[in-house]
């Protein structure tokens, strides 16, 4: 056992006024690794379709991760030469942020998305989508009707997926002869190394290293032949990934790889002061929370995100600490945050109500909101980012 982040709400599961008076089931949320492959993952699993049947995470409401979008789109169309003879598929493709690009370069593309009311916004923005799970399954029934693509794009949903063995034979399945899949996740080295404990929610099954996850592709005739570093969501990887043989393998996944093992990824010594370090600024944190309340200062927070619930529960800050939450997502305005029951507003509320400062609990987009709400701190206000060290900007 790595952490024990103790009994957590469903970290994406808000709560509207009426729910606040029913039960709101807790359950267990544990980090382990595995020392036989390697593998970073939690203990206690949530069934997929108790997460992601109806879901309020639309990724349209980020400009950072719009961005990315759209410039990996940009790159894969001009590195893999692709064009309107060539299909794209997209698994967990949420509402269209990223196909649509290919949408307007005249490029065929699925989208393949399990919430309903997700899957319904993107087909109303011309989006072609399945309202499906993907799986071995599925894969193999799009590939017996022909869809088949050169392209699989699979952005921030493999770590959802808790038979990971019936994820990569889908994407062997459906992949064509000399198709690509492309998997971006964040990466478990940086989650460790910069204390990203919030990352850890029930939605988020695994956390990838390179060293685990060649055997798992190995094992259905896939290598990895690409890989590249990004910065987006705290650090992820980018994974390019073909049947065996059929791209050259690049320097960039031995040099990775030997990078991984030097840090000591296959043994037990990498993970042993995670836990310390994340109870160090958990005290931080509530030591300056504390200061700032017997100062008669006035606390609120950014980011009605699942990376927020996780850092709330396991603090233990409610609405004795924390006054409200914003968030620019409509769909999550007029909601509470799952267990300690913040009333989430529109993002004006900060220089409305003035609160003296916000604790930013969705740091990995820090850069984005720091310039979004400038007339807010230009009036005074301050931000507390909380990881991987409680500062003040």
């Amino acid at each position: 056992m790595i952490l024990d982040l103790g009994l957590q709400p469903l970290a994406n599961r808000l709560l509207t006024a009426a729910e606040l008076q029913t039960p709101e089931p807790r359950f267990p949320l544990r980090l382990a690794v595995c020392e036989a492959c390697w593998m970073l993952q939690i203990t206690d699993l949530v069934p997929p379709a108790d997460l992601f049947s109806d879901y309020l995470y639309f990724s349209s409401f980020s400009d950072a991760l719009l961005r990315h979008s759209a410039d990996a789109v940009a790159c894969h169309i001009r590195d893999f030469d692709l064009g309107p003879q060539h299909q794209v598929i997209e698994v967990a493709s949420n509402d269209g942020y990223l196909l649509k690009n290919f949408v307007a370069a005249g490029i065929p593309c699925l989208g393949i998305e399990p919430a309903a009311n997700i899957a319904k916004v993107a087909t109303e923005r011309g989006i072609p989508t399945l309202c499906r799970f993907f799986g071995r399954e599925l894969a193999a029934e799009l590939a017996a009707s022909g869809q088949q693509a050169d392209l699989i794009l699979a952005n921030n949903v493999f770590a959802h997926v808790p038979d990971t063995n019936g994820f990569v034979a889908g994407l062997s399945t459906l992949l064509r002869p000399g198709g690509r899949a492309v998997i971006e996740f964040p990466y478990g080295c940086d989650l460790v190394e910069h204390v990203e404990f919030d990352t850890i929610y029930h939605e988020h099954v695994f956390y990838f290293t390179l060293t685990a996850l060649r055997p798992l592709m190995a094992r259905h005739g896939l290598e990895v032949f690409d890989v590249k570093r990004l910065s987006i969501h705290g650090g992820s990887l980018r994974l390019f990934v073909a049947r065996a043989g059929t791209h050259s393998v690049q320097p960039t996944v031995s040099l990775l790889l030997a990078e991984e093992q030097s840090k000591g990824v296959n043994s037990t010594t990498y993970y042993e002061n995670f836990a310390r370090r994340v109870l160090g600024i958990r005290a931080d944190l509530l030591a300056l929370l504390d200061r700032l309340q017997a100062e008669g200062r006035t606390v609120a927070a950014y980011g009605a995100s699942a990376k927020g619930s996780t850092l709330l529960n396991f603090y233990g800050l409610d609405s004795t600490r924390i006054a409200f939450v914003v968030d620019r997502s409509t769909a999550k305005q007029g909601r509470y945050t799952p267990g300690t029951h913040l009333p989430i507003v529109a993002p004006d509320e900060l220089v409305k109500r003035r609160p003296d400062y916000a604790v930013l609990l969705t740091w990995n987009f820090a850069d984005e909101i720091l310039a979004q709400q400038q007339a807010y701190r230009d009036a005074g206000g301050k931000f507390i980012v909380p990881v991987p060290a409680v500062r003040v900007v």
